[in-house]
């Protein structure tokens, strides 16, 4: 999502604030957009989190905020992947479209896009657990290491930990010759597309 899709989004949920008949509902959106869009550890997200007491009180202080988050991104100031994040990004979200590419060739097994998948998984959530600075602890490096450490953060849900953990899963059942697990192309392939809409919707 660009910045302008991102203030028509923001423009969207305040124009529904009137008209919103339950309270804690719109307020939970708007959490949820800050914390996807501005980061669980924005002062846009914790300032709405925050908020509490009747509606009258408590929903122009979110108009109020929403109205600061599209100044912000309108002043250009949202800017929380660095030139080397993307560059990583980029390289990650071309090694999907190889894994697409192998999953499109008859004579190759989905074996081998599956595990392909999984280290670019793997290789986006190492990087984004870097980048937030994020200690392992004692922890082996691994998928599942840095997709728990990001959970403990509030950065991934409950959802994404468990298809994260469906996806290593797969790919470890594809590096182990467990073929008859994934010999299912269309299981790959949809293992591919969650993979690109979870890297889409953090980042890419």
């Amino acid at each position: 999502m660009d910045n302008q899709e991102l203030i028509e989004h923001a423009r969207r949920i305040q124009a529904r604030i009137p008209k919103a008949s339950e309270y804690e509902g719109i307020k939970a959106e708007i959490c949820e957009f800050f914390r996807v869009y501005a980061g669980p550890q924005s002062k846009f997200y914790t300032s709405a989190e925050t908020i509490h007491g009747g509606e009258h009180y408590s929903l122009p202080r979110l108009t109020a905020i929403l109205d600061a988050f599209v100044e912000y991104v309108q002043a250009g100031l949202l800017s929380d992947v660095s030139p080397e994040r993307r560059a990583q990004l980029d390289v990650v979200s071309d090694i999907l479209e190889q894994a697409e590419t192998l999953l499109n060739t008859k004579s190759v097994h989905p074996a081998a896009a599956a595990v392909l998948i999984g280290a670019t998984l793997e290789e986006f959530l190492r990087n984004w657990v870097e980048a937030e600075n994020l200690a392992l602890g004692e922890l082996k490096p691994g998928l599942e290491t840095y997709a728990k450490v990001l959970r403990a953060e509030d950065m991934i849900n409950k959802q994404d930990m468990k298809d994260i953990t469906s996806w290593a899963g797969t790919r470890n059942d594809a590096a182990h010759g467990k073929w008859d697990e994934v010999s299912d192309k269309n299981r790959i392939r949809l293992m591919l597309e969650g993979v690109n809409l979870f890297m889409r919707k953090y980042g890419m």
